[in-house]
């Protein structure tokens, strides 16, 4: 992929840095926030628990749910407050490092991630949660 990506990117970045100006601070990386991590955590042990056939680590901050079917998530793997839930056997350092930057982005937004990842739309190279989080880590485009 060549890169063209890029100037679409950066303009989602810049948007999503003027949306997140008129959340209200109290929301954001608050006991509201932490919260809302607590219940996303919560909800993927508990989807983690129901579906992975795999072992259950900690790794890179993040509990890693292996092994889970396909159905059950999106592309590789989705993180879900502090889990991230994969069928890989392995997933890779770069992979856990590009999750756990969403991690950090549920325990800034808690609640209102889920809503506010929806709306940045399913296409990774103008999702500004996947670009903050790092395409190429992401498997998203090619180093």
């Amino acid at each position: 992929m060549s890169a063209d990506w890029r100037p679409a990117a950066e303009a989602a970045l810049a948007r999503g840095q003027r949306f997140d100006r008129r959340i209200p601070s109290f929301l954001l990386r608050s006991p509201i926030s932490r919260l809302g991590y607590a219940w996303g955590t919560t909800v993927g042990w508990v989807w983690g628990s129901l579906w992975s056939t795999g072992p259950v680590e900690r790794r890179q901050g993040l509990w890693v749910f292996r092994g889970m079917p396909q159905w059950s998530f999106n592309r590789g793997g989705v993180c879900v407050g502090g889990c991230f839930l994969t069928g890989d056997k392995n997933p890779s350092d770069a992979v856990l490092r590009h999750e756990a930057v969403h991690k950090a982005q549920w325990l800034r937004y808690g609640f209102l991630m889920p809503l506010l990842y929806l709306f940045a739309g399913r296409n990774p190279l103008r999702n500004r949660f996947e670009i903050e989080a790092g395409l190429e880590d992401g498997n998203y485009v090619r180093r």
